[in-house]
């Protein structure tokens, strides 16, 4: 079986590691409600996507309740 035949050195090692850093989430503010959300994806709490009214909240909420019902 191969071993390695030198010590790898701390800067090597991390190097090797330097990708592995957590990324700075990025938002932006919604142009409705000013409620933080991710880009180019509909806000969670108006639903809307670039001034247009794209996802109905309140239908959504009341499947999510629905759903919650059935199975407690």
């Amino acid at each position: 079986m191969g071993l390695p035949s030198k010590k790898r050195t701390p800067r090597s090692r991390d190097d090797r590691r330097s990708h592995h850093a957590l990324k700075k989430i990025v938002t932006k503010k919604c142009e409705k409600c000013g409620e933080p959300t991710l880009p180019h994806r509909a806000c969670a709490t108006c639903g809307t996507y670039k001034g247009k009214q794209t996802v109905n909240v309140e239908k959504r909420i009341l499947r999510k309740t629905k759903k919650t019902k059935k199975i407690s």
